[in-house]
């Protein structure tokens, strides 16, 4: 089924759906190997240092409970193997990873492009695909990761994970539904009120109810005592900064391959 660009401005041009969903896999391969490239850069030095103090404290825990033993111990278990090394998850794991999401993010974005092409005003193809990534990296990463950031090894309680990721999976719904919200109501107020000012009214009242609803919602304080600030602070910006340069990614190469697919069919 066809996206034709009515009440979006100038081109003639049919967006196929097909189209849309193979530049989109192809953004989305193209944020992916650009968000392996940053998270191997600044992300996995404050994993591993993480995973060092982890595993520091794990062993003199270990060391403590075999002097509380006394002669009553007779040797150390010895230690689990593996099933991944760690030189793997943080190369050949976390490319494999970085591109798979990408590939479904890309997907993702196709259709939310053909979703809000024409409706988000009378934005060209190119600025729609990157409004749909600015909104997009918004709801879905920026607004849950300031309720429910993300913790590096030797953070958090493992009783609370369950918790802890329903809960953020289910602020990334609330954010998503109240972005839609937000953009019905903008377009609702457009006639009255002007494309300016119904875009201000629709984002401060999404400003407003998510951070009342963010309030609402259990939070956890799980940072152990002695964990260095600056190392939670640049894993978090990293983590952060890996996917606003997956989001960058995918919304200037979908645009981009948009413009060239627009280009060439007008020209042909």
């Amino acid at each position: 089924m066809p996206l034709t660009e009515t009440d979006a401005p100038p081109a003639s041009a049919t967006l196929n759906v097909r189209s849309l969903l193979v530049w989109g896999l192809l953004a989305g391969l193209v944020g992916g190997l650009l968000a392996f490239g940053f998270a191997s850069a600044f992300g996995e030095p404050s994993v591993d240092a993480a995973i060092a103090i982890e595993e520091a404290g794990a062993g003199h825990s270990h060391g403590d409970d075999h002097a509380t033993q006394g002669e009553h111990s007779h040797g150390e278990e010895p230690a689990e193997e593996e099933v991944v090394s760690r030189a793997f998850q943080s190369t050949g794991g976390l490319g494999i990873g970085a591109v798979a999401y990408g590939l479904g993010l890309g997907g993702l974005f196709s259709l939310a492009f053909a979703f809000s092409y024409g409706r988000v005003g009378s934005l060209s193809p190119r600025a729609t695909s990157l409004a749909v990534a600015g909104l997009g990296y918004l709801a879905v990463v920026l607004v849950p990761f300031l309720t429910y950031p993300a913790n590096p090894p030797a953070v958090g309680n493992p009783d609370t994970i369950g918790d802890r990721t329903g809960l953020y999976f289910g602020m990334i719904a609330i954010s998503l539904a109240l972005l839609v919200a937000a953009v019905a109501t903008a377009r609702a107020l457009a006639p009255r009120l002007g494309g300016w000012w119904s875009t201000v009214v629709g984002g401060v009242g999404y400003a407003v109810v998510v951070t009342a609803i963010a309030k609402l919602l259990p939070s956890f304080q799980e940072v152990p005592d002695g964990f260095p600030g600056a190392l939670l602070w640049e894993f978090r910006i990293a983590s952060l900064g890996t996917s606003a340069v997956l989001w960058a990614g995918i919304g200037i190469t979908f645009a981009a391959l948009l413009h060239r697919g627009l280009t060439r069919t007008r020209v042909a």
